[in-house]
């Protein structure tokens, strides 16, 4: 039989199934789509076809067999895997509709926008989604809660982390260095407290310095620069609302490792406290600390940092209610008096919802995976770089 012949027979016979299947003789459909499909054996469509009659007649294996042959023949058969979903889902086999649907939703999102009906049978896949992760969430929590209630610190964060982005409560974020990159390191959002051993004695001295800024931003006004000053000309996407404004402002009691002489004899206790802890030292480029005032209303939008090497820490001097910061997956409510440390290079964000300014002491100190040997290695680099022109105070829009 030549190739027209096939074809003449292929669209004769899907052209009886679709015939019969609009009259309601669903197996006279069946008979014709398979005649169809086996007369056109490359052909998706006829598969799918064939499927179709098969779902009308409540033919359960003889709908997965179409569909599983019309994927055969096209990996990214968008409606195969959307009827595979729903028939998965139909027949409550949770495990293969949750494979099935993720498939539909990728690729959905690479065909771009949807006819209306079809949108929405996306739309229900995803709800379909959220319920099995629902479920699995409920089971897990159910059988590792306890185990989960014996592990503290980085072991309990760690673990927490793990399960939610396994049943897909959260995103794991990954490091993203707009400048220097060190290999290896973890791409942790907050750094456990034991890294920063004295972060007791910092916290010893927050009534001390919260006076202080209180003070400079009281009567020393003149000394806070807006936070974000972009390049004129330049673009300043998501930071147009905060360019060259107040609404985030910072007064440099160090910027880029030169110390600010003008605020000496307003803050003693501050930068007392800040050289008894181990700044990252870095000549013209590091340490950098001041104090973050951040207006009643405002929001620093999600970004990133230039490098991995540092740990930013946040000591809270003044926080109003209604303010928060997230990095990465993690949101945590600023205490007052109580310092923390996290990558800048991970996308994070803060917000004051309050009614009353909010005060931070923000500083760099080396990320404490580093060892002092590769501490050292970085200084040196630096160094050269500098000998070279490559100037490191450019866009460093983190912390």
């Amino acid at each position: 039989m030549g190739d027209s012949q096939v074809n003449e027979l292929a669209a004769s016979a899907n052209a009886r199934g679709l015939a019969a299947l609009r009259s309601g003789d669903f197996a006279t459909a069946i008979d014709c789509h398979r005649v169809a499909a086996e007369a056109d054996p490359e052909s998706g469509a006829l598969q799918r076809n064939l499927a179709t009659a098969c779902r009308a007649a409540g033919d359960d294996e003889g709908e997965i067999a179409a569909l599983k042959a019309a994927i055969a023949l096209d990996a990214r058969d968008f409606i195969a895997w959307l009827r595979t979903a729903q028939l998965r889902t139909r027949r409550g086999e949770e495990s293969q509709a949750l494979s099935a649907w993720h498939a539909v939703i990728q690729m959905s999102q690479a065909i771009g926008e949807l006819p209306p009906l079809l949108a929405e049978e996306v739309a229900q896949g995803q709800r379909v989604i959220a319920g099995i992760q629902a479920k699995l969430t409920q089971g897990m929590e159910t059988r590792v809660s306890s185990r989960l209630e014996m592990l503290q610190g980085r072991d309990a964060r760690r673990a927490r982390a793990f399960l939610d982005a396994a049943t897909g409560k959260r995103q794991i974020f990954n490091d993203r260095c707009s400048g220097l990159h060190y290999p290896f390191l973890p791409a942790d959002e907050f750094f456990d407290d034991d890294l920063f051993p004295w972060f007791d004695q910092l916290a010893a001295q927050a009534d001390k310095i919260r006076a202080e800024a209180v003070h400079v931003l009281a009567n020393c006004r003149h000394l806070f620069r807006p936070y974000v000053q972009m390049p004129k000309g330049g673009h300043a996407g998501p930071w147009a609302v905060l360019d060259g404004k107040l609404d985030w402002s910072a007064c440099f009691l160090w910027e880029y490792g030169t110390r600010n002489e003008a605020l000496a004899e307003h803050c003693p206790a501050t930068f007392a406290a800040l050289d008894a802890v181990p700044m990252a030292r870095i000549p013209n480029r590091a340490p950098t600390a001041f104090f973050s005032v951040l207006k009643p209303g405002k929001v620093i939008p999600p970004h990133t940092g230039v490098t991995n090497t540092r740990a930013i820490i946040h000591l809270p001097l003044v926080v109003p209610p209604k303010c928060g910061f997230r990095v990465g997956g993690e949101e945590r409510e600023w205490i007052e008096g109580k310092p923390f440390a996290f990558s800048d290079t991970i996308d994070h964000e803060a917000w004051n919802h309050g009614e009353e300014d909010r005060i931070l002491l923000i500083f760099d100190a080396w990320n404490p995976h580093l060892s002092q040997v590769e501490q050292d290695a970085i200084i040196e680099f630096c160094d050269v770089a500098d000998s070279l022109g490559l100037s490191p105070q450019e866009h460093d829009i983190g912390r």
